[in-house]
């Protein structure tokens, strides 16, 4: 790992010039602090010092010694004992099928896992009963692959995207394993769009879920944001966001007032659906990046979000510095295509004349495919990290505050194209273009980990009881 050098300016120095500067004095430096090192009475009575991370034995000496006097760990507490103990180990597979892996999602309280994959089969997982098969889908009027999935708050429907201007949505929680599309089960269509035909076909890039579950969002390749309400069963609002492809759309926060989107325009934009009718356009525009955006990932805060990008960089951003639209003019693209061409070595040095973006990590690979990237999870590591699939057949783990690559987990024979972090466990998904899904955990010589057994279960809830 390269060293770098902080000067007290908040600039750096280091010994690759392309290296970027980290904005060590900004806000999300000290958030990032705030949820992921331990109180300030437990730090200051058992480890003076200060010198970080402070030992596991002493963090628990510490709690059972009731040095903070509530007797037990704060949310900050267990992340700075969780957080360094990343899912590195491994791998061990979850399962091999005959078609690339598109797709690898835990739950939100993670006890299912969702795997896609181009051959027309979405599996769901049950995690807490040794990875056992809960359902396999096998999906209606699939074009190219299964391009996104997204669960219910609930956990009882899911609906998959493919190249197609219509969703589908699934009951998951009968009782039948598997489902065929209207054989045994019904995959309703939700159409978002009529356009299309032999000549041109409505794509779907990406979905998500509202937090009441009432609501999707999607971006398409016909460079369009659809809102659909699942009570009225209709398409609610089309906005035409972009002027190229929709690779990525994500709501804000829980609020589901803003949504982010991004696009092979190069540009991320902001929107607030409170004054949408009126205004027509984005509430603001962030711009960095020099080639498509493939992925966004919000930090859930209503602030900072994440976007991976084809010019083969991920960039943090913070709404509260976009602006009203683009008034800058685009440089001239170059003529490559991420699908078949590697990145143009001149183009390693581009930088958007006007970047807002607040930092840039660089390692990974974006190539082929709509690589995609996320923050770890706050409640084990206080969101202290970033972590991406990538074309090298690798996942990537960054520190956000330093930039510092952490980790690199190696193992697939091909593309990396999602990953997925459990939002409790050290424990990490990847599904890639070599069929598999794969897992990866920060202990354990034994294919059944400890960690999700009932054993581990019971154990780790000794470590955050009261």
């Amino acid at each position: 790992m390269r060293e770098r050098r902080l000067r007290s300016d908040g600039d750096c120095s280091t010994k690759n010039p392309q290296e970027e500067c980290f904005p060590v004095d900004h806000e999300i430096t000290h958030l990032t602090k705030v949820r992921s090192e331990p109180n300030v009475k437990l730090r200051k009575a058992i480890h003076p010092s200060g010198k970080m991370p402070i030992p596991t034995i002493k963090m628990l000496y510490g709690r059972e010694a009731n040095y903070t006097g509530r007797g037990r760990f704060s949310l900050a507490d267990c992340s700075h004992v969780l957080g360094r103990y990343l899912p590195v180990n491994g791998p061990w597979f979850v399962d091999r099928m005959d078609s690339r892996a598109y797709v690898s999602q835990f739950s939100a309280d993670g006890s299912l896992l969702v795997g896609g994959f181009q051959g027309s089969r979405i599996k769901i997982y049950d995690v807490d009963n040794g990875w056992a098969l809960r359902k396999d889908i096998v999906a209606k009027s699939l074009r190219w692959t299964i391009t996104d999935t997204t669960l219910s708050p609930d956990q009882r429907f899911l609906v998959y995207a493919s190249m197609s201007p219509v969703l589908h949505i699934v009951n998951v929680g009968t009782a039948a394993t598997e489902s065929y599309a209207n054989i045994n089960e019904i995959h309703e269509g939700l159409v978002l769009s009529t356009d299309d035909d032999e000549d041109y076909s409505v794509g779907i890039f990406s979905v998500k879920f509202s937090t009441d579950g009432r609501e999707l969002v999607a971006g398409s390749n016909d460079d369009s944001i659809y809102m659909y309400d699942l009570e009225a069963n209709k398409v609610t609002s089309r906005i035409l966001a972009h002027t190229s492809d929709v690779n990525t759309v994500t709501y804000a926060d829980e609020t589901g007032n803003l949504i982010y989107s991004g696009s092979d325009d190069s540009l991320c934009k902001v929107w607030d659906r409170r004054c949408l009718r009126e205004r027509g356009r984005p509430a603001g525009v962030l711009a960095g990046h020099v080639e498509g955006i493939t992925f966004i990932d919000s930090r859930k805060d209503g602030w900072y979000f994440i976007s991976n990008g084809k010019d083969q960089t991920i960039k943090l951003w913070d709404i509260r510095k976009m602006v009203s639209k683009d008034k800058w003019r685009r440089r001239k693209r170059l003529h490559w295509d991420y699908r078949w061409m590697e990145y143009p070595f001149e183009a390693g040095s581009m930088k958007h004349p006007n970047d807002m973006s607040l930092a840039t990590y660089r390692g990974h690979s974006v190539l082929q495919t709509l690589i995609r990237c996320y923050f770890s999870p706050q409640y084990s590591t206080g969101q202290k990290y970033i972590y991406t699939g990538s074309n090298d057949k690798c996942v990537y783990i960054f520190d956000v505050v330093t930039g510092a690559q952490v980790a690199k987990l190696a193992s697939h024979s091909s593309t990396v194209r999602d990953c997925s972090w459990h939002p409790y466990y050290p424990t990490l998904i990847s599904s890639a273009w070599d069929c598999l899904i794969a897992r990866w955990e920060f202990s354990g010589n034994e294919p059944d980990s400890i960690l999700l057994t009932k054993t581990g279960r019971r154990n780790r809830a000794r470590l955050y009881a009261d």
